[in-house]
């Protein structure tokens, strides 16, 4: 174990003997800490917080800290965090509330760049990049191989769906669904991620039918409740990609803050 002199460390702090630990850097008691995790200079870890392996925190990344509700009396919420992520600059990760789940979750090989706020008993999925000043309320959930733009904004309770993609300074105050790329201030849904797709190995007749997706929700001008049902149908047909058909499906009836239209 590498822990640097002026670092402090809690007794009770469960760290695995490979991880780094730089100056000024605060552990408390309740946290564990896995494998080839480097944390860096004058970031606090504290909370009920588990941090798995391979993880990187830059300088002064405040990890675990309660909750920012009014209503937090205490309760040992709790923070857990994957494999492999990266956390840059001054990142602000909060614990759960009981008005949730109590945890908040943040899963492998993600990006987090400078000054990204996550707030209580928001999921991160895995392989999401958050750019610069992303700002994540709580209760908000981002699924797989999200990408949100630097300086923007997401509502509490929001839903972003996997493989969604956010512009920079959008301003999200309802759920993004998957594959589809949006942006603006209020957000709009301007197509899909097709090159993120390709980069991902998605076959030219998957994102042929996820590109019909997209049309059925957004350019004939079906009710929502319409799309579902043309959506169903070609689920139901067997086209290729027909699994992503209904990751669609499930994101709708998953919302609670309604659709980007």
């Amino acid at each position: 174990m590498s822990i640097h002199p002026t670092a402090l460390i809690d007794p009770q702090a469960r760290l695995h003997p490979t991880v780094k630990v730089g100056p000024y850097a605060i552990v408390g008691p309740n946290v564990t800490v896995g494998a080839n995790t480097e944390i860096g200079p004058h970031c606090v870890v504290e909370g009920h917080t588990t941090i798995g392996e391979g993880n990187r925190f830059y300088a002064g990344v405040a990890v675990g800290g309660h909750p920012q509700d009014k209503k937090y009396a205490g309760e040992p919420t709790r923070l857990v965090i994957g494999d492999r992520n990266t956390f840059r600059e001054y990142c602000t990760l909060n614990t759960g509330t009981t008005q949730d789940q109590g945890i908040t979750q943040i899963g492998n090989d993600n990006w987090v760049m400078a000054y990204v706020h996550i707030a209580h008993d928001v999921i991160v999925g895995n392989n999401c990049i958050l750019a610069n000043a992303v700002q994540i309320a709580g209760h908000v959930h981002l699924g797989d191989w999200v990408i949100i733009g630097g300086m923007s904004g997401i509502h509490q309770f929001c839903k972003v769906g996997s493989h969604a993609m956010a512009g920079m300074n959008s301003s999200l105050s309802q759920d993004i669904p998957p594959f589809v790329l949006a942006g603006g201030n209020p957000v709009g849904a301007h197509g899909i991620n097709v090159e993120g797709l390709k980069r991902r190995g998605f076959s030219k007749e998957e994102i042929q039918t996820i590109r019909r997706v997209f049309k059925t929700v957004y350019r004939e001008g079906h009710t929502l409740e319409e799309a579902k049902k043309l959506l169903a149908q070609t689920r139901d047909d067997g086209v290729a990609g027909a699994q992503y058909v209904d990751l669609w499906l499930t994101f709708f009836d998953s919302s609670s803050r309604g659709i980007v239209r």
